[in-house]
This record gives C-alpha cells, structure tokens and sequence, in this order.
C-alpha cells in the first residue's frame, strides 16, 4: 500500500546521494587546479621571475659600463626597459593565477588586494567590507575569492562603473558575498554564455551555494553569492 511513497523515498535518497558525488567530484577537480594555478604562479614568480630580475640587473651593468658606446649604451637603455616591463607582467601573471596573499594571510587581505588590483588597473573606485568571519577552511576562502575576482572582472570590461561596493559577511552559518556597482546595467535573461555568470553559478554550487544576480539596463548590477558553512 505505501510502495509508491516508498520508490519516491529510494528515488529522493538516489537523487540526494548523486548529488552529494557530483560535489565531491567538482571540489576534487577544483582542488587540483588550484593547486596546478599554485604550481604555476610560484615557477614563474620564482623562476621566470629571478632569471629576469638577473638578465636585467646584467643589462643594466653594462649599460653603465665607463667605455660603452652611446650607440649601444641606447640599446642596452631599451633592453633594460623591456626587461622590466615583462619581469613586472610575469609578476602580475603570477598573482592573478594564485595570489600568495590568499594563502599566506587570507581571504580578507586577499579580497582588498583584489579590490586595489583591479580598481587601479580599470580607474574604478572598489570598497571593500569584510565584517568579522568565523574561521573559514581553504576551499571556502579560495571559492569566495575565485566568485569576487570573476565578478570584478565582469564589471572592468563590461560595466562602466565608477565605484563597486564589495562586502562579506556572515549570517545564520552562510557566508555572503555581495558586490554591488553603478554601472550601466544589463538584462539578466539576455546575457550570453560565457559572460561569467554561469561559471560562478556552477561553482557555487559544488560548495551548496547560490548565486543571484539583481540588474537592468541603466541600473547597476547587484550581485549576491551564499554559501552555507556546513556544506
């Protein structure tokens, strides 16, 4: 007599289970690449990154050299120059794979460096809150941030904004992460794929969070990510 309610329990209990593997799956495959982004920034910071620091310092003797030619004393200027220029990009390149300030101090330092980066490289006023967190696991920490940078990064190229308001706080065991910009807005049922939207949806959601996204032309965008503690 209750064998439908009972296949309904199985099915729920199926479902629930297949849900839980997908999540386990997803971090799994997040977990490594993060921690190939982590391989990566530190070859360059500490490879790529040294070597050049030599090759210019090199140069740069030299081009001071007493006996040099001016000819080449121009072109050893230039090359010093260029050298600097790709040491300070391979630096940059290093940070945005994986800041060593998200591991060494954090996500809240981490956050406002985020904050500054961006800010100052698009001409974008970006405050950043942080109120008081409970202790936060590496994975949360990394999801918050990998959330904030995407969206940052969707507001620099697509917004017009001239100041973003970030803020994370905690409410009821959920973490929230608000972004909120006075851009010029968008229709959020007309934006394409690949805007970023949908990565961050997916990636909440191996974490049991949820992303909303509240915006019209004309009127900024307000972005609102929860994930709950205990996931």
């Amino acid at each position: 007599m209750n064998e439908p309610v009972d296949r309904y329990a199985q099915l729920l209990q199926r479902l629930e289970a297949n849900e839980r593997e997908f999540r386990r799956l997803g971090r799994s495959v997040l977990r490594v690449q993060e921690d190939e982004r982590r391989r990566l920034a530190r070859e360059l910071h500490d490879g790529v990154g040294q070597n050049l620091t030599a090759l210019k310092h090199r140069l740069a003797q030299l081009r001071d050299a007493a006996d040099v030619d001016p000819t080449l004393r121009d072109a050893l200027d230039a090359a010093v120059a260029l050298c600097a220029d790709t040491l300070e990009d391979t630096r940059e390149l290093s940070r945005l794979l994986r800041p060593t300030i998200l591991d060494d101090l954090g996500l809240e330092p981490a956050l406002r460096w985020l904050g500054r980066s961006v800010g100052q490289a698009a001409g974008i006023s970006i405050a950043v809150e942080v109120e008081p967190l409970p202790p936060l696991d590496g994975e949360r920490e990394t999801l918050l941030f990998r959330v904030a940078q995407e969206a940052l990064n969707n507001i620099a190229k697509h917004a017009q904004a001239r100041s973003v308001l970030m803020r994370v706080v905690e409410r009821d065991g959920r973490l929230q992460l608000q972004i909120v910009d006075d851009g010029v807005g968008f229709d959020p049922s007309l934006r394409a794929a690949g805007s970023g939207l949908s990565g961050m949806r997916e990636r909440l959601r191996l974490f049991a969070g949820t992303l909303e996204v509240h915006s019209a032309p004309g009127d900024g965008t307000r972005l609102r990510a929860v994930v709950p503690l205990d996931a």
